[in-house]
């Protein structure tokens, strides 16, 4: 039985301030199994217990994990004091103490983006070790061949030295492709492509891991992954995580 204080479990689940919730407790406003409760200190079975702040019902979620079809012109980071930050488009009804970005999409770079306030989930999906891939769609100024498909599947070597994991590269027409890849390391797709002499125009991630962009996500916006897309899509990983000793 995982048991929590009262206001701790509000501050966390509905991202206020722990002050806030205690006013709002002494005055009332938290009921514990349809009984009105104004003691903060009081300890609550979190997956039993019904609880309910302002007259709505507070459901017990130990993690978030969102998905985000991010736009261009947005840095991903968790906060800055000058730029506007993927955490910024987030809506406050799913904001979340410790909500961050998994992993890194460059400010022009569209598309998937996973966001959680789960540390050890966001650890194994950007550990290369994980080989979870990463679909991305890239416009290039200039055309592929046989000999760059050869050399992505091979692992391309960067101009810093560094040999890439081995890489799927597929041509959809002259200058568009889609690439997998298993690893992210800083503008890894662009460095790939210039180490063959080609620039990339626009990038744009469609999926990580199985899991897809929903088609009525417009750019800008988020929702919560469903059970099944986490599951299905990250089972590998969960397992692993649940194994692990408390």
């Amino acid at each position: 039985m995982e048991k929590q204080r009262l206001d701790r479990f509000l501050s966390n689940q509905l991202n206020i301030s722990r002050n806030t919730v205690r006013t709002g407790i002494k005055n009332k406003m938290a009921q514990v199994n349809g009984t009105t409760v104004n003691d903060c200190t009081v300890s609550i079975n979190v997956n039993y217990d019904v609880v309910e702040y302002c007259g709505k019902r507070v459901a017990y979620k130990k993690f978030i994990y969102l998905v985000m079809n991010k736009p261009s012109g947005i840095i991903t980071a968790s906060n800055d004091k000058s730029r506007q930050t993927v955490l910024d488009l987030v809506p406050e009804s799913l904001r979340r103490k410790g909500l961050a970005p998994v992993g890194r999409l460059d400010k022009d770079t569209t598309g998937l983006l996973i966001l959680t306030d789960n540390g050890d989930f966001a650890h194994k999906c950007i550990s290369p070790k994980s080989n979870i891939e990463k679909v991305y769609l890239a416009e290039l100024d200039g055309e592929i061949n046989q000999d760059i498909i050869y050399e992505f599947a091979n692992g391309v070597v960067l101009a810093d030295g560094y040999k890439c994991k081995p890489a799927k590269l597929q041509k959809i027409d002259k200058v568009n492709v889609r690439i997998t890849v298993t690893e992210g390391k800083y503008h890894q797709i662009k460095r790939m492509f210039g180490a063959v002499g080609l620039g990339v125009n626009k990038l744009h991630r469609e999926a990580v891991g199985g899991l897809s962009i929903p088609s009525n996500l417009k750019a800008g916006e988020c929702a919560e992954m469903t059970e099944s897309d986490l599951n299905g899509c990250f089972a590998d990983i969960l397992s692993v995580l649940d194994k692990r000793p408390l």
